[in-house]
């Protein structure tokens, strides 16, 4: 090799990884331009497609075939897809082309919803969440949703006949109809989505990721909304990395649990305390008196979303040795079989699929293995999975992306697949991230300046945003054998380098999405008015032992370890709502009632089912982030929860109500809507005209529609909730015409002429007694 390249110094540090299963390469380093030469192919002209339709595209139980909107298809009348390049594809790291026969498996081409239907879905996911609709409950099937919201069926056959025209193979198209997988090599890519194909050395490693915007027919673009990736750069997993225990440590947890730990080889870290499994969790929590009337999750199935293929032993082992049943979580491989890629990936994957079933041990839990391609992340697969094929009531994702960096694919993408989940009941529960507010940067980075942003996976409107908190370091809330006692205080989890004793940025990730209005369900007390989607939704602990707090115990690499971070906070998530789903059946996005709860809560009206946390922050390095405060807040969410306080109030006893309708006329979606009166809130229309407020108690509201441009009728309304939802509560837009006048004076013989009609569009004037007049009411135009 001519020399080691440095990385780009802007370039997060945990994007630096070597994605399992690639083989780095070191050639010579090429300096080239994108534009400096291309590979030559030819394309098909004005193709009109002909080819037929894939064997088995549409299962049994599909609708009747619609009429497709795709036209005529012209290869050479394109559209570029803006942002789908990976902003680790820097020119400084380009070691030129990649070879056109690797191939590039797995690609996700994610289509989009026409505007009617993506209302129509917006509309029935407020209806099953309100118990007074007839549509509560009643969650579609993956056949049903593609039916009544995708693409039409000649619309998708049109989409795959020209995949295969392009000399792709066809490898799945979604039951939901919002994703077509497809494989090919490097050469068709090119090809086919006029861009290519480069070598990019980061960190180290070899990648391959395209270097310009994909381009598609513009016939096509009414229907595709783009290529999820390109590349092989992998989604960060939202931990703070594993570290053994010492043998003397781990021989105490062992003896915590009545067990004799066997003799590990190692150097102890130095660091004593007490570590925190699922046990410790349910007393912390207050889960054991739900367990004995609740359940345990029994007969709900938690999906967990994986890359590495790790076996079962250490799961079977982790429940073992703290006496939980036996009933290790099985491994579903999707596809090619990833293998066990090592201790990194096996940490999260250890974890995820211990603590989801650790917090519900009569659960089942299915986790989901996917290998990554040279194209697409195996989270990305695997999450689509058990989507596709409605496997879980509950799953749990806890990697991670810049959402600003996603590009309008993926965050499509994941979009429309957290609100095909809800739509199923599936309850989508996924990690905020470990850096703070500098969601775009690394929580082992030192300087978070310029990294705002937050979880793209995380931020859409159908998912539970869950964070992280760490627990008070204080030795009077456990027993001598280092059991818990019971609740302990909680802070947001901040052991940044902001801290005595932290590092880098490691803290619990929150902030305003920049892709994503407000939904109508976030509304509680310390939520901003502002029109975004806020994160995070809850959170639970997320300690880890690095600083000397709490550390979450993992059996992983054969041993038991510590970890932390919001990769433990979700699946314990999950596992807390397998324990709701147990009593009350699936949930769907179970924002809503959270939401419900935690307001009557923080209004006064209701159970106290949240730990309100009150006090610490997420500010790291170069950075500052937000504090925690009373209700709601921007960095612990609704807080934590008391689980036996919110599985018993889940549903019939938290007297809160809606308000809801539409906006219709010239101005539907974006409207923002206020809520004024007993109580104060702020959302914005869906892109149907719908709104709703929810968790009111009993009072007098007024709702005050507004837009810039626009006028509302009636301007507002005022209502009344007494012991039942409203809705219906509507109001039409009309837009601000401006309207001009034109004056002046008509003489005779240098005199007023008075009594001549003057005439201008639908304007009319008299001339006054000298000669003026004034034509008012006239709009642009000759």
């Amino acid at each position: 090799m001519a020399g080691n390249p440095s990385d780009p110094a802007h370039i997060p540090s945990h994007w630096r990884r070597v994605l399992p299963g690639i083989a780095p390469q070191y050639p010579e380093r090429v300096e080239v331009g994108v534009m400096q030469r291309r590979r030559l192919f030819p394309l098909a002209l004005g193709l009109v497609l002909t080819l037929a339709m894939v064997p088995g595209l549409f299962a049994q139980g599909a609708g009747p075939a619609s009429c497709g909107t795709i036209g005529p298809i012209n290869n050479n009348d394109t559209i570029v897809l803006r942002g789908n390049v990976n902003p680790l594809a820097q020119p400084q790291a380009d070691y030129g082309f990649a070879d056109p026969a690797r191939p590039m498996d797995r690609i996700i081409l994610t289509l989009k919803m026409s505007p009617s239907r993506q209302a129509a879905l917006d509309r029935l996911l407020v209806e099953q969440q309100d118990p007074a609709s007839p549509q509560y409950h009643h969650w579609l099937s993956p056949e049903e949703f593609g039916r009544r919201f995708g693409p039409s069926e000649a619309d998708l056959a049109t989409i795959t006949r020209w995949l295969q025209s392009q000399g792709f193979t066809i490898d799945e198209v979604a039951k939901g109809r919002l994703w077509i997988n497809f494989s090919g090599s490097v050469a068709e890519v090119e090809s086919a989505f006029h861009t290519e194909i480069h070598r990019y050395y980061v960190g180290g490693v070899m990648h391959h990721a395209n270097a310009t915007d994909p381009s598609i027919p513009k016939a096509l673009s009414g229907v595709v909304a783009g290529i999820v990736s390109l590349d092989d750069f992998p989604r960060q997993a939202m931990n703070v990395g594993f570290q053994k225990l010492s043998p003397q440590d781990a021989a105490a947890v062992y003896a915590k649990y009545g067990k004799i730990a066997p003799q590990w080889s190692g150097t102890a870290n130095g660091t004593a305390g007490v570590y925190t499994s699922p046990i410790d969790w349910a007393t912390i929590y207050d889960a054991n008196a739900s367990y004995s009337t609740n359940g345990t999750g029994t007969g709900v199935t938690i999906g967990i979303v994986g890359r590495t293929n790790p076996g079962t032993t250490n799961w079977a082992t982790f429940r073992s040795i703290l006496g939980l049943p036996v009933n290790t979580p099985t491994i579903i491989v999707n596809g090619t079989n990833p293998g066990d890629l090592g201790a990194a990936e096996d940490g999260e994957a250890d974890l995820d699929a211990e603590w989801s079933g650790g917090v519900a041990p009569g659960a089942t839990v299915k986790f989901v293995a996917s290998a990554s391609t040279s194209s697409t992340d195996g989270v990305d697969l695997s999450a689509q999975y058990i989507v596709n094929n409605n496997l879980a009531d509950v799953m749990s994702t806890s990697f991670g992306s810049c959402e600003s960096a996603m590009g309008s694919a993926e965050n499509t993408f994941y979009n429309n697949l957290w609100a095909q989940a809800a739509s199923q009941g599936i309850t989508a529960c996924v990690s905020t991230g470990d850096s703070g507010p500098a969601g775009c940067a690394s929580g082992s980075d030192t300087s978070g300046s310029g990294q705002s942003g937050v979880n793209g996976l995380a931020s859409t409107p159908y998912d539970v945003a869950v964070g992280a908190t760490e627990l008070s370091n204080s030795s009077s809330y456990w027993n001598a054998s280092g059991a818990a006692t019971g609740y302990i205080p909680e802070t947001p989890w901040n052991e940044s380098g902001t801290v005595s004793g932290g590092s880098g940025l490691w803290a619990t990730s929150s902030g305003a999405s920049s892709t994503y209005a407000k939904p109508s369900w976030q509304s509680a007390p310390g939520v901003p008015s502002a029109s975004h989607r806020y994160l995070p939704d809850v959170c639970l602990d997320g300690s880890d032992m690095f600083f000397g707090n709490y550390g979450m115990l993992v059996y992983t690499q054969g041993a038991m370890a510590t970890t932390g971070g919001t990769s433990a906070a979700s699946p314990s998530f999950a596992g807390l709502m397998a324990l709701v789903v147990q009593k009350y059946g699936r949930q769907g996005n179970a924002n809503t009632k959270l939401y419900q709860l935690g307001t009557a809560q923080y209004n006064g009206t209701g159970p106290a089912v949240f730990h309100d946390i009150t006090s610490g922050n997420n500010n790291v390095p170069g950075l500052t982030g937000f504090t925690a405060a009373t209700g709601w807040d921007e960095v612990t969410g609704l807080g934590t929860v008391d689980v036996n306080a919110l599985v018993n109030n889940w549903n019939g006893t938290s007297t809160t109500y809606s308000i809801s309708g539409t906006v219709s006329g010239a101005a539907t979606s974006g409207v923002t809507m206020t809520l004024s009166g007993a109580a104060s809130a702020t959302t914005t229309t869906a892109s149907g005209g719908t709104y709703s407020f929810a968790g009111l108690a009993n009072g007098t509201y007024t709702v005050t529609p507004s837009k810039s441009g626009y006028t509302f009728s009636p301007a507002s309304a005022s209502e009344t909730v007494n012991g039942a939802n409203i809705t219906g509560v509507n109001f039409t837009a009309t837009a601000v015409v401006s309207t001009y006048s034109i004056s002046g004076t008509i003489t005779l013989n240098g005199a007023g002429l008075s009594g001549v009609t003057v005439t201008a569009g639908s304007a009319t004037a008299t001339t006054s007694s000298s000669g003026a007049y004034t034509l008012s009411g006239l709009v642009n135009g000759t």
